[in-house]
């Protein structure tokens, strides 16, 4: 249905004298400028082999990995070191109460033993 429709309209087209597509747009290069391409030569390049691409690349993850678990491990420490200063502190504080608890003690003690 939609050919029969659309086919005098394409007809219509086609038979009107047009600009032929080679004469409007032409894409070519001179001999000329294809020779000045092809006379500069191409920086020469060292390849990087695969062992060596392999081996710079394990390295370097291997190094980016353990400055990594270096640094975690550091802040870790850190952390467990507060922590365990803490603890030493708290604990500190008290067997300081302790110790005055049973000065105290020992201070009544003494005073019972006199009034004996």
């Amino acid at each position: 249905m939609a050919s029969r429709v659309l086919s005098p309209a394409v007809r219509a087209i086609s038979s009107t004298p047009s600009v032929p597509f080679h004469a409007t747009h032409s894409f070519h290069s001179s001999a000329r400028r294809l020779a000045e391409v092809a006379a500069t030569p191409l920086p020469a390049r060292k390849p990087v082999g695969a062992f060596r691409g392999g081996l710079f690349g394990f390295l370097l993850g291997s190094t980016l990995a353990g400055a990594g678990v270096y640094y975690y491990v550091l802040e870790e420490y850190k952390v467990s070191n507060e922590l365990l200063t803490e603890d030493i502190y708290s604990l500190q504080a008290s067997v300081q109460r302790v110790h005055s608890y049973v000065q105290t003690l020992e201070e009544k003690l003494q005073e019972l033993e006199k009034k004996k």
